[in-house]
């Protein structure tokens, strides 16, 4: 699962009320969950009218499925980052954190995404169930592909685990960052503070795999 960045060139008028409708609708949405927030609050928050909710979504539904899922890239534009045929396990590694992490440069707007799918998890309506099938799904299966494919085995239970593994590591960065900033703010502050977690987190999964395929020759031998 992932947020992602989020574009804020010139826009129309019309785009740009859109953006509005959107950002009102994350915030009041993960502050209060779909049910309990109305369009006409989310319309006011957005200093338009409330029509344009349907002009631009359909309805509320529409506008609360956006909400979540408009700024997320296609899953094969994240795959492309981290499966190629010619890389080497640490690219590889590098690109999957550095499509995974890409949303915590956003600041707030990252956090704001982060609660919002949390909100959905907990009040789920259905979207989630999608981004599941739709999104998360197709990027496990292409990093069980990368990791079969350095550990020279078909892909099994034992792959998918490990893959389930390297991707904790930055679930874990994406989840804790209110616990990261109150106990260790400087871990985060730096302008190339997610290029170094990046770094880490490649080296910890590359020796987590490599330690693997250790195991795995050893066991043959």
């Amino acid at each position: 699962m992932s947020e992602k960045h989020f574009s804020r060139k010139s826009r129309s008028d019309g785009e740009q009320s859109r953006e509005r409708l959107l950002m009102a609708a994350m915030r009041l949405f993960a502050e209060q969950g779909f049910a309990r927030t109305s369009t006409r609050e989310i319309a006011l928050a957005a200093g338009v009218n409330v029509a344009a909710i349907s002009y631009y979504f359909g309805d509320k539904a529409g506008l609360y499925k956006a909400a979540l899922t408009d700024l997320i890239p296609p899953p094969e534009h994240n795959i492309q980052q981290f499966d190629q045929p010619h890389f080497t396990l640490r690219q590889a590694m590098e690109g999957f954190f550095t499509q995974m992490l890409a949303p915590l440069a956003e600041g707030e707007f990252a956090v704001l995404c982060t609660r919002l799918w949390m909100r959905e998890i907990v009040e789920p309506t259905g979207v989630w169930f999608r981004e599941i099938e739709e999104g998360i799904k197709p990027e496990h299966m292409a990093l069980v592909r990368v990791l079969a494919r350095y550990l020279g085995i078909e892909p099994n239970d034992e792959v998918h685990r490990l893959a389930y593994s390297v991707a904790a590591l930055g679930v874990q960065l994406i989840l804790v960052r209110d616990v990261i900033n109150s106990f260790t703010p400087q871990l985060l502050s730096p302008a190339d503070a997610i290029d170094q977690w990046t770094t880490r987190l490649s080296d910890y999964a590359e020796a987590i795999v490599l330690a693997e395929q250790k195991k795995l020759r050893e066991g043959k031998s």
